[in-house]
């Protein structure tokens, strides 16, 4: 028996050692014993641009190993206050056909809500929000808090309306997802149409450009993200080219002038309370960023998603 109180516990023991899983959690594939599980979608079928993001989940699950057991900002201890594990990856059998890629994913989720799980979720590229909201938002339409430099309501793009620059339009169309309320933080960058938004804006959704959130701040988003959700099922997702890509570089389409890293957990924390059914965090793609900060940010950005969810179930208040 060892002297050192670190060897009773997978997570406090040294973080160089063991197998990596999200945050050193516990592994149960099997989906038995969880309340809310980690789960990594290595697919980026969906980019239209620069791939990479299939490889997020495995350097999400390396750099977590750097994260410790308790938000000190907030004082939640997400793995005391319920069952949370590492359930594996909804890796797809047949990559190279992007719709049956998609239906794949969602029936995992299915099974993974069917089983009465939370999930929280490390992309793979944005695509994978749709078949994440076709299991979570069959039954009822859900509300979204959206941090991202683009809206991701596009239609068409080279022969497909199924990819990332296109999900919430397609929620929205499937009846998945409340574009009233839905809120978009950070939105900024070149285009080439105008309106590429524009159904954003014709469903009802509140888009926060970033020029609007650098003049407000912060709390002020938060307050107003608060109250277009309301009370109802509600899920968070997290581009992280909603970022300054000084802090998060390893993305296939960065775009300069975003959102700060403390900005955004603090954004994060403000919604403990809400009704969150599940949440994710996209787009770090690893090749495109050898010093690991990208996947890192983006392990500390769920670490805080999976916080705030924690928190906010029925069972911890």
């Amino acid at each position: 028996m060892s002297d050192y109180f670190e060897s009773g516990d997978v997570k406090l023991q040294p973080r160089y050692t063991g197998i990596p899983t999200f945050f050193r959690a516990p592994f149960h594939e099997d989906l038995k014993d969880v309340d809310i599980g980690l789960c990594g979608i290595p697919f980026d079928g969906g980019v239209t641009n620069r791939t990479g993001a299939r490889h997020g989940p495995r350097e999400i699950r390396n750099q977590s190993s750097l994260i410790r057991t308790i938000n000190q900002s907030t004082g939640v201890a997400p793995f005391s206050l319920c069952r949370v594990a590492d359930i594996g990856d909804a890796w797809v059998q047949r990559p190279f056909e992007l719709e049956g890629s998609l239906d794949e994913i969602a029936a995992r989720f299915a099974r993974i809500h069917a089983a009465g799980i939370i999930p929280v979720s490390a992309g793979g590229d944005h695509s994978v929000t749709l078949p994440i909201m076709r299991a979570l938002g069959k039954d009822r339409p859900l509300g979204m808090i959206h941090f991202d430099a683009h809206c991701d309501t596009g239609d068409d793009y080279l022969g497909s309306k199924f990819h990332h620059g296109a999900p919430f339009r397609r929620a929205v169309e499937e009846g998945l997802l409340d574009p009233k309320r839905t809120i978009q933080i950070g939105i900024r960058g070149s285009v080439n149409d105008r309106d590429v938004w524009k159904f954003s804006h014709d469903a009802g959704m509140r888009v926060i450009y970033m020029e609007e959130l650098y003049r407000r701040g912060w709390q002020s988003v938060s307050e107003e993200s608060r109250d277009v959700v309301g009370d109802g099922p509600t899920y968070i997702s997290f581009d992280v080219d909603g970022l300054d890509p000084v802090y998060a570089p390893g993305t296939g389409t960065p775009e300069i002038g975003g959102i700060t890293t403390l900005d955004a957990q603090l954004m994060i924390r403000s919604l403990e309370g809400l009704n969150l059914i599940g949440g994710d965090v996209v787009e770090v793609a690893p090749p495109f960023d050898p010093s690991g900060i990208t996947a890192l940010t983006g392990a500390t950005i769920l670490f805080e998603i999976l916080c705030v969810i924690a928190a906010s179930l029925p069972s911890s208040n």
